[in-house]
């Protein structure tokens, strides 16, 4: 599927997955488990998660834990799409 396809769906996704001060590992299980359900999952990064790096860094390393594919970052959400 083609990536502006994707971001055109994530648009009204709401957020189902935050990353908080207990950081990735909090919610690597939570985000695996929601992308087996469904195609796109949007992830919201608290101020207190940013400290161990950029949404973009945080975003790429979630996306390699749980095996997917980053559709795109804006501000502090990003949205994940399973491989």
């Amino acid at each position: 599927m083609d990536v502006n396809e994707l971001r055109k769906e994530a648009h009204d996704l709401d957020v189902t997955v935050w990353v908080g001060k207990s950081g990735l590992s909090a919610v690597t299980d939570e985000l695996f488990d929601q992308l087996k359900e469904r195609k796109l999952v949007k992830v919201k990064f608290h101020r207190a998660a940013r400290a161990e790096g950029t949404v973009e860094e945080l975003t790429e390393q979630l996306a390699e834990d749980v095996n997917a594919t980053v559709v795109e970052t804006r501000g502090n959400t990003a949205v994940l799409h399973k491989r």
